[in-house]
């Protein structure tokens, strides 16, 4: 058994934080009010921050900062100068999901420990060296996996020396996390940028089987679980909660605290968890944490269901008795919130107060008198607390002494200019004082700057201020060919002949299924070399085994992944690689990091952001920048069943036969009336897609400089009951489009512009003319909206 066996709380708030704190949390993560994915929480300012840090450190618990959130281009400068204030605190720690983030911080900013989020999808043991090597020292795991796959990925985490962390408690996505585009294909609102709008939990008209609330799924614990994820090597048990209130997160980690010290001190469980029901929560389900994925995980309650427990738990009936239930129960919630308040009111976070009394005589050193006094806690065992306050005083001298002089006299303008800086995040500087210098004397500057930095590095627990980091002007390098190729990507073995029609660069789709031990894709790549394999998003324990296995034994000389386990395998393979578009990379520092650390030769930008954020990315060297302009959209993926819900499924619960042989398709419709394609490939995911495709032709004329390649989506997958159009023409249509704007491309690059012969202008026109016919229902409002 392992005696390192961290519980990670949530902070929405600084009393949520202090809750956690005295609750007895290891750690506990929080989030500033930018870079941060929860922006419904009320969040803290950075000055409030340093107080927590302090606060947290002085009960021996580690606060780690979210930020973990996809960067735009634009904010690596904003970035760079918090990474900087972060870096001279104490902070323990930074949550991550941006490569580009995770490049910076490896590169630039070395003290700060790195973890990888949720946000980055981590199931497979491949993704772990792939972090690792980018400067993550924990990652959190998908919430989706089971016991067995989390064992298998934590042994090689802890071979690699990587930390791993796992959900154990709160609200559960229906969706992989990371892979949630809900209403950023519609209004810009992205969970990937803190914006989760929660499609999930929305009310929907009444399905076949009769539900509203068709994606509502329990809340996660794995209260009773928690020996099996102790045997399993897990280091940390994580929380959700960062929305939740103080008394919510007191309650919780105070009821998993107790849970976790008894079985370590008795071996057994010996809480019952029933306070977790007092609190906020949408009743509790284990499944994921099981591999028990059933109809019973989902509930038609998005909201508060702790009256109904009580209710049922009372056998209440009557009118009567359910209004007894539920006085009781608001009594006790008003209780709890009462206790919790008074736990935490003596708890403070305030500056500590900082005084500098400079004082000296010609022919003596420049001495300063530092004082710092702050409020302490001291934790008494009747479970109050008092303030007392400590005062530490140092002194410090300079190196050489004061010098009678007429001129460039020290004087208080001189030293407040230099010394009122610590007036800071950390200390409120009471006092400045030069009273005791005398009026004629001087000393050399640099021998102020030398006393302020030995007061700095003091002030900050004996380590050297750093400097703030400037990042690099990045090089644009510009594309080695003019124009833009086009690429398809196709599922289904009898599209193999469309490259009859064609030279364009053929991606086929892997599934993310298979049956275990599978090689029929060994043979089906090496007899079609043309293909070029697409790696799926999510390939999980046998299917990521299969997947490598075809990587391994077909060897192809370039693939398309979405998984980063499969990019790591490729770059120790030497193969050559392109990011996928669902790796959704939007700046320039994650094209580096992928390029530099895994020798990547391209990557599709992001769907999810508009033309001027396209237009800032600055291309590395030999590095091609691609773009789907014709796809289904995506709003979710699912290791649970969508149909159970919808249409109803007469099977109990999912097992691999579910994965490989179902195919259903269905719809839901939502309150407003837009309905959405449910689809379930064979030995794909359930996957919900929005009803209209993306078609963005304007990009094509837009951004041709920018792109080496624009690729259409030829799947299917996702069209839900509508009819496709003609693949053929489709790739005819666009290949009109792509000749003529390399025709204008070419002719710029030569000194020429609008050369385009009316005959070519009206070609395109009829192109465009044709795919708006050919794909009637389609939008490219995420290529304006961005994010």
């Amino acid at each position: 058994m392992s005696p390192k066996i961290e519980l990670l709380a949530p902070g929405g708030d600084i009393d949520a934080i202090k809750a956690a704190i005295i609750a007895g949390a290891d750690a506990v993560y929080c989030g500033l009010d930018t870079f941060n994915a929860r922006n419904r929480a009320a969040n803290i300012s950075f000055d409030e921050l340093v107080g927590i840090i302090r606060l947290a450190h002085e009960y021996e618990c580690q606060i780690f900062l979210t930020l973990n959130i996809i960067i735009l281009e634009r904010e690596f400068k904003t970035l760079a100068k918090l990474l900087s204030k972060l870096a001279n605190t104490t902070l323990d720690g930074v949550i991550v999901q941006d490569l580009g983030m995770l490049y910076i911080l490896n590169k630039h900013f070395p003290t700060l420990d790195i973890h990888a989020s949720t946000q980055l999808t981590t199931h497979n043991i491949g993704q772990i060296p792939f972090l690792k090597k980018l400067g993550a020292s924990r990652v959190n795991l998908s919430r989706e996996l089971d016991l067995k796959e989390i064992s298998a990925i934590t042994a090689v985490s802890q071979k690699e020396e990587v930390l791993t962390e796992v959900f154990v408690h709160g609200s559960l996505c229906v969706a992989f996390s990371g892979l949630c585009y809900s209403t950023s294909a519609s209004v810009g609102n992205s969970g990937n940028r803190g914006r989760c709008s929660q499609a999930c939990r929305e009310e929907y008209k009444p399905t076949e089987s009769g539900n509203k609330f068709p994606l509502n799924i329990k809340d996660n614990s794995a209260f009773f679980d928690l020996p099996a994820l102790i045997e399993a090597g897990v280091h940390s048990f994580k929380v959700e909660g960062r929305i939740k209130g103080a008394s919510y997160v007191h309650t919780v980690i105070d009821s998993f605290r107790k849970q976790i010290d008894g079985f370590v001190e008795t071996g057994e469980l010996l809480e019952d968890g029933e306070r977790l029901y007092k609190v906020f929560n949408r009743d509790f389900s284990n499944a994921f944490l099981r591999g028990d994925l059933n109809q019973s995980m989902f509930i038609e309650n998005p909201r508060d269901n702790s009256k109904y427990h009580a209710i049922d738990k009372s056998n209440a009936i009557s009118v009567v008795q359910i209004q007894d239930v539920e006085q009781s129960l608001n009594d006790e919630k008003e209780q709890i919130h009462a206790d919790v308040f008074d736990k935490i009111k003596h708890l403070s976070i305030d500056k500590r107060k900082l005084s500098l009394v400079f004082s000296g005589e010609v022919g003596e050193p420049l001495a300063v008198t530092i004082k710092i006094n702050e409020a302490h806690d001291q934790k008494i065992t009747q479970g109050f607390s008092e303030e007392t306050v400590q005062e530490q005083v140092h002194v410090m001298h300079s190196q050489r002494a004061l010098v009678a002089s007429d001129k460039n006299c020290i004087d208080h303008s001189a030293i407040e200019k230099r010394f009122k800086s610590f007036n800071n995040a950390e200390y409120n500087l009471t006092e400045l004082s030069t009273d005791d210098i005398p009026a004629s004397a001087t000393i050399p500057f640099k021998e102020l700057t030398a006393l302020k930095n030995k007061i700095a590095a003091l002030l900050n627990d004996g380590k050297s201020v750093l400097a703030e980091v400037e990042l690099p002007k990045l090089v644009r390098h510009a594309k080695k060919e003019t124009g833009a190729k086009l690429s398809l990507l196709i599922c289904d073995e009898n599209d193999i002949n469309l490259g009859d029609v064609t030279d364009a660069d053929i991606y086929f789709k892997l599934p993310d299924a298979y049956k275990r031990g599978c090689t029929k894709y060994v043979s089906f790549f090496q007899e079609n070399p043309r293909l070029i394999p697409w790696f799926p998003s999510v390939l999980i324990g046998k299917d990521y085994d299969v997947a490598v296995n075809i990587l391994e034994q077909v060897k192809p000389k370039l693939i398309v992944t979405n998984n980063t386990g499969i990019a790591n395998r490729a770059f120790e393979l030497g193969i050559e690689w392109i990011a996928g578009p669902f790796l959704n990379t939007t700046n320039s520092y994650a094209l580096l990091a992928m390029k530099e650390s895994f020798n990547c030769s391209g990557a599709f930008i992001s769907n999810e952001i508009n033309r001027q954020q396209m237009k800032t990315i600055a291309r590395p060297e030999n590095f091609k920048m691609l773009y789907s302009v014709y796809h289904p959209i995506l709003l979710m993926t699912s290791r649970q069943c969508f149909f159970q819900q919808s249409v109803g499924c007469e099977k109990p619960r999912i097992d691999n036969g579910c994965m490989l042989s179902c195919d259903k398709s269905t719809s839901i419709t939502n309150l407003k009336g837009v309905s959405f394609a449910i689809d379930k490939q064979k030995a794909g995911y359930p996957s919900i897609y929005n009803k209209d495709q993306f078609l963005n032709t304007e990009i094509i004329q837009d951004l041709t400089q920018l792109f080496d390649g624009f690729m259409i989506d030829l799947t299917n997958i996702g069209a839900g009951d509508k009819e496709s159009p003609d693949k053929t023409v489709l790739i005819k249509q666009f290949e009109q489009l792509l000749n003529n704007d390399s025709n204008k491309e070419n002719s710029e690059s030569v000194g020429y512009s609008n050369t385009l012969s009316s005959e070519q202008t009206e070609a395109q026109s009829i192109a465009k003319e044709t795919l708006n016919s050919l794909v009637p229902d389609s939008t490219n409002v995420q290529y304006h909206n961005g994010l």
